[in-house]
């Protein structure tokens, strides 16, 4: 990856959660929960772009209904994007569940519960 693309992504990423947690918010107030932008992977022809977001909410219902919000609101998103970025062209959102933080989390419940069944032998 070029230099560019990663400050690209980089500001992409920045922009969007602001613009998640600001504008977004405003205007939709069934968003709940703690949303990060984690990643913003944009096409090299600048036509697309995939968007990361981890949802921390109270319920897994709210956690659905919050990303479906993401989902239906990328054409606002974007066009809130073209106000604050300088291109020509704005690529299209996509946004996609990053389950990482997860995955990282049950992975360190496994490897505690292994450690606390050796500590017990």
């Amino acid at each position: 990856m070029t230099k560019r693309t990663d400050r690209l992504n980089g500001e992409f990423q920045k922009e969007i959660a602001a613009i998640v947690a600001g504008e977004l918010k405003d205007r939709e107030p069934e968003l709940k929960g703690l949303i990060s932008v984690t990643e913003a992977d944009v096409a090299p022809d600048l036509k697309t772009a995939k968007i990361y977001v981890s949802i921390f909410a109270k319920t897994p219902q709210e956690k659905a209904r919050s990303f479906e919000i993401l989902r239906e609101n990328a054409g606002f998103v974007r066009h809130e994007l073209s106000k604050v970025m300088r291109m020509r062209t704005v690529p299209s959102l996509t946004f996609l569940a990053d389950e990482s933080m997860e995955y990282g989390s049950h992975m360190d419940e496994l490897f505690e519960s292994l450690h606390q069944k050796d500590s017990e032998k």
